[in-house]
């Protein structure tokens, strides 16, 4: 079939790359989000989708609003059998849902209908979910709301960050595709209707929502902790004694007995930070304080004994 590819975001590398090297089917254009200028330098830098296509000769669409007219006409230009998308930050119009010959799909990374949204990934960790996986559905104008074609499911580790988990979904997400269009192409493609009853949401993060709410229980300080790693990132506020309030962010940390006020810091030495919460205690394991390099908890404290005050917020 001929295949237009339609993604921004890393999660979907792997499975382009998969595509185009599997030799089943014609990749004829791939549609990305603009380059756009990144860090505290503002370098422009292109999307990892078109990274990814770094040497290849493959046709690449980057409009601003792909709702706009001359981005459908564009992509109608292409002639697709199939549009995959995966992780593009758009909504597709109904101009763009209605080009292909046989299907638009989109590539989800969670077991829909739980987790519709922006950010399945992080809500699958901080939700305590046992597992989750890819879901390939047929698109239409709703949020993840399409028939299902097929799904792949993995189990949530103990240990997995929302990082971990990102890579390993990535990596079943290429096989995914490949047996998805597969089975369209020989026409046993199945619909399966999604319960709008058991849905969930997993909305869009900002960085603000990574604020730790010390009064909740340690395992589910915990899990958010994972599930915010790397991004949107995890972090409590740190008040030195000059007053001035810092983030500190925070990449893991354990459950351990403990007992006091929500925030208190029970433990601060060598071995450690013990920070009370609503039900037990976490020690921190690395922290990086704004405008600092990542360390230990325990390196951290080393350097701000004075300043660290009593409690974090």
């Amino acid at each position: 079939m001929r295949v237009v590819f339609i993604g921004t975001g890393e999660i979907g590398a792997p499975t382009l790359e998969a595509l185009m090297k599997s030799g089943e089917h014609q990749l004829v254009g791939v549609a990305t989000q603009p380059d756009k200028p990144v860090g505290r330098d503002q370098r422009i830098k292109s999307p990892p989708i078109k990274r990814a296509l770094t040497g290849s000769n493959t046709s690449i669409l980057q409009p601003a609003r792909i709702r706009d007219r001359q981005a459908i006409e564009d992509i109608r230009a292409l002639q697709p059998d199939a549009i995959v998308v995966m992780a593009y930050g758009q909504i597709l119009p109904r101009g763009v849902l209605d080009i292909p010959r046989i299907a638009c799909l989109n590539l989800h990374a969670s077991l829909l209908p739980r987790w519709r949204g922006a950010a399945p990934i992080q809500a699958a960790i901080a939700a305590g979910d046992s597992e989750t996986g890819i879901t390939i559905i047929y698109m239409d104008e709703g949020l993840d709301t399409g028939d299902i074609l097929l799904q792949r499911t993995i189990d949530i580790l103990p240990t997995d960050t929302g990082g971990s988990l990102h890579d390993r979904l990535a990596q079943i997400a290429q096989g995914a595709l490949l047996e998805a269009l597969r089975m369209l192409a020989e026409g046993r493609a199945p619909r399966i209707p999604q319960d709008n009853a058991i849905a969930t949401n997993a909305p869009k993060l900002t960085r603000d929502d990574g604020k730790i709410d010390w009064a909740a229980p340690a395992e589910i300080i915990e899990r958010k902790i994972r599930a915010f790693n790397p991004w949107p990132g995890a972090f409590a506020l740190v008040t030195e004694k000059s007053d001035r309030t810092l983030r500190l962010k925070l990449f893991d940390a354990r459950i351990v007995e403990g007992k006091g006020r929500p925030g208190e810091i029970l433990r601060a030495d060598n071995q450690g930070l013990v920070v009370g919460t609503g039900k037990n205690a976490l020690s921190l394991g690395h922290v990086q304080l704004e405008g600092k390099w990542r360390m230990s908890a325990s390196d951290f404290v080393r350097g701000h004994t004075r300043s660290l005050g009593r409690k974090l917020k």
